[in-house]
């Protein structure tokens, strides 16, 4: 019987050093906080160097394929630095969702592109889909594709695009150009403007099939370990706004004091640093069960996704609160967080959603 380890080793304490480093020269704040400007900045250059230059890209790929042959503990790592830097990169959408997607189908030549970087993929489920639940809406009609899916993470940027199909003998997956006639990526407009969303339609699309009568299992399979690793995402965002308002309250000074002295905001900060340290375990477990293909995977991709969804938001609002009139301004980067938090807490379904297909897992009566 395996024991499970949450502590991070030096391979992983190594590979979160050489992230931090990249986002905290890539990907200021301010930066990132231009993405809600007309004329956004353009960060193809920090997923560049994020996929290719680091290969992280690559990481849940084994090395007969071309890729790195890690695992979700190290995916996991980088979705916490992300999270951290609310890094409005697609390795979500390629690197987790559509890798893992082309993976437990069996397929073993465009996922090696995507390995590499050089390709970004995008698996077309809306991003509020939760696991088990996923009812496709594009059809296979005279051999081309049509239907529409909304709400679809990394579509806009994406090379080429999974798509789960309902055939005449059940789910399908394909793989179509993004590029190509009868495929449209329209941008929606939502809170959190650093994960990119798009409703995406096929009007006749050719598309080539991928799977082998595994699709579901594949569709099932990636947004499990979406909803694990987004955990981790959640746990670096809550952890960077404790972190800073924890810094802030002992600089702030009111009445001669430090705020941070005062009875009221110690008793919320130890509220906080006890639910964030809550989730960094389930967070962990939650990785490390999907990196030992553990039977215990799911029960805890989604026990993380309906502790840790909530401390994100919940660290994320008192971030703003607590830094009082400052924490309200445009310039100061709180409300990121609380933005992409609360995009965050609906992806792959709601808190609530988790503990209902919890209750199912472990057979809890209705």
């Amino acid at each position: 019987m395996s024991t499970a380890d949450l502590l991070y080793s030096d391979t992983e304490d190594a590979l979160r050093d050489s992230v931090r480093r990249l986002l905290v020269d890539r990907c200021s704040p301010e930066s990132v906080a231009g993405m809600y400007d007309q004329a956004p900045a353009d960060f193809t250059g920090v997923w560049k160097s994020l996929a290719v230059d680091l290969g992280l890209a690559g990481l849940l790929v084994p090395e007969s394929l071309g890729g790195a042959g890690a695992g979700a503990r190290e995916a996991a790592v980088v979705m916490e630095e992300i999270g951290r830097a609310v890094a409005p990169v697609p390795y979500l959408s390629s690197a987790v969702l559509a890798t893992v997607a082309l993976l437990k189908a069996g397929d073993k030549q465009t996922v090696g592109a995507l390995a590499e970087g050089t390709t970004t993929g995008a698996l077309v489920v809306g991003l509020a889909t939760a696991p088990g639940r996923f009812a496709p809406s594009v059809v296979r009609e005279a051999g081309a594709l049509v239907g529409t899916v909304t709400s679809v993470a990394g579509a806009a940027e994406a090379d080429i695009l999974i798509v789960p199909v309902e055939g005449p003998e059940g789910l399908e997956l394909h793989i179509v150009s993004a590029g190509s006639a009868g495929v449209t990526a329209t941008p929606v407009l939502s809170l959190d403007m650093t994960r990119p969303l798009s409703d995406v339609v096929f009007d006749g699309a050719a598309s080539t099939r991928v799977d082998d009568g595994t699709a579901a299992e594949a569709v099932r399979a990636a947004l499990v370990s979406g909803a694990a690793l987004l955990a981790s995402e959640q746990l670096g965002l809550a952890q960077w706004c404790f972190d800073t308002t924890l810094a802030y309250v002992k600089e702030r000074k009111q009445f001669g004091r430090a705020v941070g002295s005062f009875q009221a905001i110690k008793h919320r900060l130890a509220d906080l640093w006890l639910e964030v340290t809550s989730a960094a375990a389930a967070a962990r477990y939650a990785a490390d069960t999907s990196a030992r293909g553990d039977a215990d995977a799911e029960i805890a991709a989604v026990i993380a996704q309906a502790y840790c969804s909530d401390v994100a938001v919940h660290a994320a609002e008192e971030c703003v609160q607590l830094h009082a009139g400052v924490g309200m301004t445009w310039e100061y980067p709180a409300h990121l967080y609380l933005k992409r938090a609360k995009s965050d807490q609906l992806a792959f379904g709601s808190a609530y959603r988790h503990r209902a297909h919890l209750a199912t897992l472990i057979d809890l009566p209705a």
